[in-house]
């Protein structure tokens, strides 16, 4: 297991380099460039940027997070082979750089959704929440209340710019049935996992989040049987997944760790998130301690164990604690105290296992 961390880049994220040394056990820095626009080419020029500001810590940059799928991509629309075209490129120029990983989702315009971004703790913490029935009906009045929200960072999914055309968005995905969108994510895959061959690149695809439709809009990747449909999809071992407990686990009734253990081999890149679930599918992101959600985190980490996995792994959206001013989800303190609980239990099972 390689323990990673994900970054948003110098002058975009309130986490230092310096500050993510000083945890231990972190390896890798997981990485985009965040000011591209889906459907653009990133230049080897812009990615030796990044390589510049890793290497006087000695992070490595294996894992990209993300390289976005553009909307007419996932449409189907005739514009999609130059984009695949122009994703190619970018794995080709990743790869001059040995990254081995692209994390990428294929939810239809928006990446993740929640209905407060600092919902206060019992232990007066805060932390993403999402509650049903307060889910903004239009879409619109979501996206603002998500920017304005964000307290100045970018928020991948939510880019303002690309949320201006919503209405023209949600019109165009009209004809996209789950069946079509399935059909697109294959053509996709087909498309790109020669260039993904050749580059010793591995495809991840993150879980919807939640994992339910919203605003009309399907969602694919949201259980055990649609995560065995896409790895039959495109049967090819350059296409797997990014597995995250958050997201997956927003449903009760999904059952993580059996996951973990049905498709191991295929499970590229972890996100370690826990949530806890209160009535009518309301959920809260809580810490990464198994006792405070419900998600299963002793039960999953075990099941990595158990199977062998030497991937990439890393905590996910942490809660805002001792006054910490962040990005909403990431900053520094909860999820370094979330490397420090994953990587605690996983040193226990290595000792365990000596004995």
């Amino acid at each position: 297991m390689q323990m990673t961390w994900r970054w948003y880049g110098e002058g975009n994220d309130s986490v230092t380099l310096k500050q993510i040394k000083q945890i231990p056990g972190v390896e890798g820095i997981v990485w985009a460039l965040h000011n591209k626009a889906a459907g653009e080419v990133w230049e080897v020029a812009e990615i030796e940027e990044v390589r510049k500001q890793l290497e006087p810590y000695g992070f490595n940059m294996d894992v990209v997070e993300s390289v976005n799928v553009h909307d007419d991509i996932k449409i189907g629309l005739p514009t999609r082979d130059a984009l695949i075209e122009n994703y190619k490129t970018t794995l080709r120029n990743l790869a001059k750089f040995g990254v081995k990983v692209v994390c990428y989702n294929f939810m239809p315009v928006f990446d993740w959704t929640r209905t407060d971004l600092h919902h206060e703790l019992p232990d007066g913490s805060n932390a993403l929440f999402y509650e049903k029935k307060v889910i903004r009906e239009d879409p619109i009045e979501m996206a603002r209340y998500i920017i304005e929200g964000s307290k100045g960072y970018t928020m991948p999914g939510w880019e303002p710019e690309r949320l201006e055309h919503l209405k023209e968005l949600f019109e165009a995905y009209k004809p996209v049935t789950k069946e079509k969108l399935w059909e697109n994510l294959k053509y996709f895959l087909e498309a790109i996992m020669p260039t993904c061959e050749e580059c010793n690149i591995k495809m991840a695809i993150h879980q919807d989040d939640p994992p339910w439709d919203i605003f009309g809009l399907p969602r694919l990747l949201v259980d055990e049987a649609a995560i065995d449909k896409f790895l039959k999809l495109v049967d090819n071992p350059y296409s797997g997944l990014t597995l995250c407990s958050g997201s997956l686990g927003a449903n009760e009734k999904n059952r993580v760790a059996d996951i973990v253990r049905k498709h191991c081999d295929r499970i590229y890149f972890v996100h370690i998130r826990n949530v806890k679930h209160y009535e009518g599918g309301d959920f809260s992101e809580v810490s990464h301690r198994d006792c405070d959600g419900d998600v299963g985190i002793l039960d999953i980490i075990k099941a990595y164990h158990d199977c062998g996995y030497t991937g990439y792994i890393r905590p996910d959206h942490g809660r805002h604690i001792w006054d910490e001013k962040c990005r909403p989800g990431y900053g520094l303190y909860d999820r370094a105290l979330g490397v420090m609980y994953i990587l605690g239990v996983w040193d226990t099972l290595e000792k365990f296992d000596r004995k």
